[in-house]
């Protein structure tokens, strides 16, 4: 049974009360929370603002299966205070940073240390029964291929160290079937899922990428869901509004189009998987 849940990055102006209101409006089962420098929460109030939030949105109907933390560093502050207050709040997740690649020929090196966070990650995850979850993100970060976050995570169990593929990023680095290969190679280690759609544009003379609305981007999503559906994902799936620039108020009008148009799709793609 897969879980909707609202990544609360883009609805931060909103106190835990008017979030709540409007995630449940909106339909979903619960939030994806950031507790992260310039979050929803600082990583040094998890402590006392957690078990607000997560009672605040319980009244709501809502879940927080799962928060966003910038961690890379098993050893960094506050990791184990978070993983210790997430873990008495009920989450499930917790979503891990980013470590940075920009210079050809460092690959291997940085794959090594990224290894030992993880070990130390997985052995925190392993005491405080969660599991942390690694983002593919496109662009110049290690995670932007798939296929190396599969060999990351390899010696790991998926309980306890996940992939969170994000159909927006691999999108975006997989062009036309790259990301499908990556997302099979990952397999059973997927076990929280992104979901936002990208689109190429040039300005002034150079490309980059902008998140657009569900639909109007690269992202196949038909094909995505049916990926999943095969796969026999279960888990979490996190819809990412991150419209840059726009208030709470038209976030939350363009995610009512997203979602709807995210869940008749994920339908879609579980009665063409199932013939």
């Amino acid at each position: 049974m897969w879980q909707w849940l609202m990544f609360s990055k883009h609805l931060q102006e909103l106190n835990f009360e008017q979030l709540g209101e409007a995630v449940a409006e909106l339909g979903f089962d619960g939030v994806d929370l950031t507790v992260r420098p310039n979050g929803h929460i600082e990583p040094d109030q998890a402590t006392q603002k957690l078990p607000h939030a997560v009672a605040t949105l319980q009244r709501f109907r809502l879940s927080v299966p799962m928060i966003t933390t910038h961690f890379t560093d098993p050893n960094e502050p506050f990791v184990k205070e978070v993983f210790t207050v997430a873990t008495d709040c009920g989450v499930q997740f917790i979503k891990l940073g980013y470590w940075r690649y920009s210079t050809f020929g460092t690959l291997r090196a940085l794959m090594d240390e990224v290894r030992r966070s993880l070990d130390g990650f997985a052995q925190l995850a392993e005491r405080y029964g969660i599991c942390v979850a690694v983002h593919t993100h496109s662009g110049a970060y290690l995670t932007a291929s798939p296929f190396v976050l599969a060999e990351l995570l390899r010696p790991f169990d998926a309980q306890r160290v996940a992939a969170y593929a994000d159909a927006g990023h691999l999108a975006v680095e997989g062009g036309l079937m790259g990301w499908q290969q990556g997302l099979e190679w990952l397999g059973e280690k997927v076990r929280v899922v992104g979901c936002k759609d990208f689109a190429w544009v040039n300005e002034q003379g150079s490309w980059r990428v902008k998140v657009v609305p569900v639909g109007d981007g690269i992202v196949q999503w038909r094909a995505f869901f049916r990926c999943l559906h095969q796969m026999g994902f279960d888990g979490l799936i996190s819809v990412h509004s991150e419209y840059a620039g726009w208030n709470a108020q038209r976030v939350i009008a363009q995610t009512r189009n997203d979602l709807q148009r995210l869940k008749a799709w994920a339908m879609e793609g579980q009665n063409t998987s199932d013939r």
